[in-house]
């Protein structure tokens, strides 16, 4: 018997001994950095004419790794090669498939300081966020092997004289799996463990921003032995390489992270029927969000502050999850903002390789143009009480930055900015603030901070998101604890980390034999 699944605890990095470990870890990684990695299919490592330098978002002259990029010519044969696979893999035993999985968080555990230091480098991570990441990828490992295992028993029916009837949880087929960079490890490998320990095979192509990572976990699957071609390592462009695995008729379904424009892309294209398709292709997307903490009048406006600068500046605001907006009832609105503006000035941006710094670089150049292009809009939409400046030109920094007074349908108030800028709103009434929190196309995440019994049961049933926290920050979901998906524009609502997700991946048979 399995025993019963429980949450990877965080490093304590109070702890000396846990400092000294994640240092030696930095210095190994750092050895290691500027090695080719290449294309992997069936096991076969391929070298192609065009390659991609990852670099350092905090120091963007560092070269993390070069990655060899997929023409059209590979994904064809990576998609063959899986197809292929897929005759024999789906044929495995769900508890042989399931200690693939065991084994290599076993492995993940053993090296969590080195897999969480690769993200230091390569996502610009501070120390806290990446041991995050890291521990929330043993998790999504251990929760989804324990998931296959309860789905392959027997499930119970209504039984009826003279038949037996059977329901069982088959494998879907050729998978592609497109995850995100900003959790470039947890995320990546809970879409990857979560296709293959199903029965699928798996074509991932990784975020082009973080692909070392997933090269990385390409090297620990090899390690524990999972049969060649069960997941085929494919980086590329996406408007290339990933059009191509999606609009492919072998393509059973796409697993998707990312943003709302490519997310709605991919599922355009994944409706229309290739020639030779026998499926309707299955879209599982996570798009982002636009997520709000409301804050009551009768609240702990301590708790209140906390929550939101925690949730608004953790991982420099690269989180789907992350608060944007701040709904504040009027009467205590001034006392939250000042609050949160106290806090917010004494959080630390710098590079991630210090323990010390609460905030590191944004992803790249794109996501830095973007997000101050935002903080310019946000000063003509607001007041701008705190931030909105730069760092180090060495990366890409940017400081946390707090707008006040702004209109619910601003463009800060509605757009993705995906960064460390958070729009304070004020509401006049409970009411009005759930109104406000529901106002955008998304509904991912949303916190309310209330001490009436009253309004957080009507914010209950009103307040649209598909994860909601009372008395406590949007964001830090976890495996097994707090299914996560949203609403709306934030994607299918695909529950990971739950009991609904492997059906996912999986479809029902039922056999039915008369006697």
């Amino acid at each position: 018997m399995n025993i019963p699944f429980v949450n990877e605890p965080f490093t304590a990095f109070a702890v000396q001994e846990n400092r000294e470990a994640f240092e030696d870890a930095l210095r190994k990684v750092q050895s290691e950095l500027g090695r080719e990695y290449p294309i992997i299919i069936g096991g076969q490592k391929i070298t192609g004419s065009r390659t991609l330098h990852s670099v350092n978002p905090a120091a963007k002259e560092q070269v993390i790794g070069t990655v060899h990029q997929a023409s059209r010519e590979l994904a064809e044969k990576a998609i063959q090669t899986a197809a292929e696979t897929f005759n024999t893999w789906k044929h495995t035993d769900p508890n042989e498939r399931a200690r693939y999985l065991y084994k290599a968080a076993a492995l993940m555990r053993r090296r969590k300081h080195e897999f969480s230091a690769w993200m230091v480098y390569e996502a610009g991570k501070t120390w806290p966020e990446a041991d995050a990441d890291t521990a929330e990828a043993i998790d999504f490992m251990e929760f989804y092997a324990r998931e296959m295992q309860r789905l392959s028993e027997p499930q119970p029916l209504v039984r009826i004289a003279g038949e037996d009837n059977e329901l069982t949880y088959i494998p879907l087929g050729v998978g592609i799996v497109i995850p995100p960079w900003n959790f470039p490890l947890a995320i990546m490998a809970g879409m990857t463990s979560a296709a293959l320990v199903s029965g699928n095979t798996v074509v991932l192509k990784p975020a082009s921003t973080t692909p070392v990572i997933a090269a990385k976990f390409m090297e620990l699957l090899a390690e524990v032995g999972l049969p060649d071609g069960v997941v085929n390592f494919l980086p590329g462009p996406g408007s290339d390489v990933g059009d191509y695995l999606v609009d492919h008729a072998l393509t059973r379904f796409i697993s998707f992270t990312g943003s709302r424009d490519i997310g709605l892309r991919i599922n355009e294209r994944a409706a229309k029927t290739a020639p030779g398709q026998k499926w309707i292709k299955r879209v599982i997307a996570e798009m982002g969000g636009k997520d709000s903490i409301v804050v009551d009048s009768d609240s702990d406006l301590e708790l209140a502050a906390e929550s939101i600068t925690a949730s608004a500046f953790g991982f420099s605001g690269q989180k789907c999850s992350a608060c944007s907006r701040a709904i504040i009832h009027k009467d205590v609105y001034d006392e939250v903002l000042q609050k949160v503006i106290e806090r917010t000035q004494k959080l630390t941006v710098g590079s991630p390789l210090e323990m010390h710094s609460y905030m590191g670089p944004v992803i790249d150049d794109k996501a830095y143009a973007k997000i101050t292009e935002y903080i310019e809009i946000g000063k003509q939409e607001g007041r701008l009480v705190h931030g909105g400046g730069t760092g180090d030109p060495q990366g890409y920094f940017v400081e946390p930055t707090i707008i006040a007074d702004v209109d619910p349908q601003a463009r800060i108030a509605q757009e993705e900015i995906f960064g460390p800028v958070l729009a304070f709103i004020k509401a006049d009434s409970f009411q009005k603030a759930l109104e406000i929190a529901n106002n955008t196309d998304y509904g991912l995440t949303g916190a309310v901070i209330s001490r009436n019994r009253a309004h957080l049961e009507q914010a209950r049933r009103e307040y649209f998101a598909g994860n909601l926290y009372f008395n406590r920050k949007c964001t830090g979901a976890l495996v097994g604890t707090h299914p996560f998906g949203g609403f709306n524009m934030s994607g299918t609502d695909s529950k990971a980390g739950g009991r609904d997700y492997l059906l996912l991946f999986t479809q029902a048979k039922l056999v039915s034999e008369k006697y």
